[in-house]
Parts: C-alpha cells; structure tokens; sequence
C-alpha cells in the first residue's frame, strides 16, 4: 500500500469499514486494558513485592493443580475486574455486528466486556471468568461467587473444588472455538485485529487463514504480523473505533 499519512490512513480504514458487509475483529489484551483492566503481563511495581512467582507460571494448569490457593489469591486479585465496563471498541463492535456489518468478534481476552457491549457472535479462545464450574459435580457458578469467596471456592452442592472455565498455560484450547473462529476468518471480507502483538500461540497464527485483501492490524506499538497487514495504525482502539459511522 502506498505511503499514508496517519489522517489517511485512518480515513483509509473508515473507508474499509464502510464498504465491508463480513466483518471480523480478532481482539486482544489491547483491548481491555481501555476498559481500566490491566495486562497481567505488564507487571507493576507492587507485583514482585505481593506473588513469588511470574504470572504465567501462577496461571499454568500445574500451578494451579500444586498451588491451588495461591493461584486464586493472585486470580481474584488480578483477574476478576467485575466492575469493568465496555469501552467505545466494545460499543462500536456491538453496534456494527447488528448493523449487519460485524460478522464475529474473536478474542483472547476473559472479561466478557464483547458480550456486556451487546455482541452476539462472540468466540471465546480463552474461555470467560464468569463461568467457573465444579470439577466433581459440574454445577455453574459465577465470577461473583468466586470474588466472594476465599481459599480455595468450594461447590455448595458437593464440596468440589471449583474451576474457572478459562484456558490456563499448558492447557489446550477448545477445538470447537478454533474451528469456528477459522472458518469465520476464512471467509471474512474484512480482518481487523486490534490491541494485540499477535504474540501468543495458537491463537495469533489464526490470521494466516484470512484470504482476503483487508487485513488490519491496530495496536499502539508494531506487532511482529505488521509486514503482512494491508493497513496498519498505531493508534488507541476505542479513539479509533469512535470514528465509525454507522449510516
């Protein structure tokens, strides 16, 4: 693509979303965190001083399993913000899917800000914190009942331990999730991928089954995909975002 200016390249962008009618936003911790909700990767200064331990090795399937009340101490802390709300890329996201326009969101974040916003085809990669279930009984519970909570959350209806529905290291994603979050990209006419450095895998190699001439990558810094994007903007997603007219 020719050499824009930043002024055209998000008219550029905006010209993209309205003559596009398959839409699809792939979506990560960019995301969120303009909901208020930090990336746990991004580790403040107060973190080394309150865990032991890195963040993704508390949020590993084996720590969880060895060091079960730990990992919730660090869970509630750091990953239930139930008091977040969705910003403009949420809204606008929710408002172009029932225009007709948005055909799925797919997304690696937990939060459930997509559905809050009023999206409808949402594809969870990583699973959500407002499902958690008993691993001896399967009963439901909600990311509340977990906040609530202390120790290690227990059924009421068994005593089971609790887990939350969410894809920790070395666990496998849902297979079901990633073949319908290919074929959605697959027959996209438009990919936007927005707040992520497409640095986690697998769920960052789902781009390459996008076919079309329409591939957007917005993040605030280069992501390690920009030589293969039509378009790219270093740019907030919800500012970004709150520029697109609906007509």
């Amino acid at each position: 693509m020719e050499k824009l200016n930043r002024e055209e390249k998000i008219d550029k962008f905006l010209e993209m979303v309205e003559k596009s009618d398959n839409i699809v936003f792939f979506g990560g911790a960019g995301v969120s965190t303009e909901s208020g909700i930090p990336d746990f990767r991004s580790v403040d200064g107060l973190y080394n001083q309150e865990y032991d331990y890195p963040p993704e090795t508390i949020l590993s399937h084996t720590f969880y399993r060895r060091n079960t009340e730990e990992f919730y101490r660090f869970y509630r802390n750091k990953m239930l913000c139930l008091t977040a709300q969705p910003n403009p890329a949420h809204r606008k996201l929710a408002d172009l899917e029932a225009a007709g326009k948005v055909k799925a969101v797919v997304t690696q974040n937990i939060d459930g800000l997509h559905q809050l916003a009023g999206s409808k085809k949402v594809l969870e990669l990583h699973g959500s914190v407002h499902r958690n279930y008993c691993e001896s009984c399967h009963a439901q519970y909600d990311a509340q009942y977990i906040l609530n909570s202390s120790g290690v959350p227990k059924c009421e209806k068994c005593g089971g331990a609790l887990k939350p529905d969410v894809v920790l290291y070395e666990e496998g994603l849902d297979n079901r999730i990633i073949q319908e979050a290919i074929y959605c990209i697959t027959n996209a006419d438009m990919l936007i991928i927005g707040g992520t450095s497409l640095a986690v895998y697998p769920a960052a190699g789902l781009i390459d089954y996008y076919q079309g001439d329409k591939l957007i990558l917005v993040n605030k810094t280069a992501t390690a995909r920009d030589g293969i994007a039509n378009l790219t903007l270093q740019e907030s997603i919800g500012e970004l975002f709150d520029r697109i007219k609906i007509s």
